[in-house]
């Protein structure tokens, strides 16, 4: 499964730093940035159980805003 999340994260330093963070204390966790886009979005897959206000605490630690990007279903006219 994939979490998105929205961060103000701006520059690679920064998400460098935090990704190698996640992987450090989630290890079965794969995490990556798209810094492109214009949410700053930090994607998360995983496999088991998983609680993103474990990232949001994490990344808000280091002083970011993120939350979760919600999933939003348009009906089909």
């Amino acid at each position: 499964m994939v979490e998105v999340f929205c961060t103000n994260i701006q520059d690679p330093t920064t998400a460098n730093r935090i990704l190698n963070e996640i992987e450090g204390k989630f290890p079965r966790l794969k995490a990556n940035f798209d810094l492109e886009d214009c949410d700053k979005i930090l994607r998360i897959e995983f496999s088991t159980d998983f609680e993103p206000k474990e990232i949001i605490e994490l990344v808000s630690h280091h002083g970011h805003s993120i939350c979760v990007l919600e999933d939003i279903i348009y009906p089909i006219c």
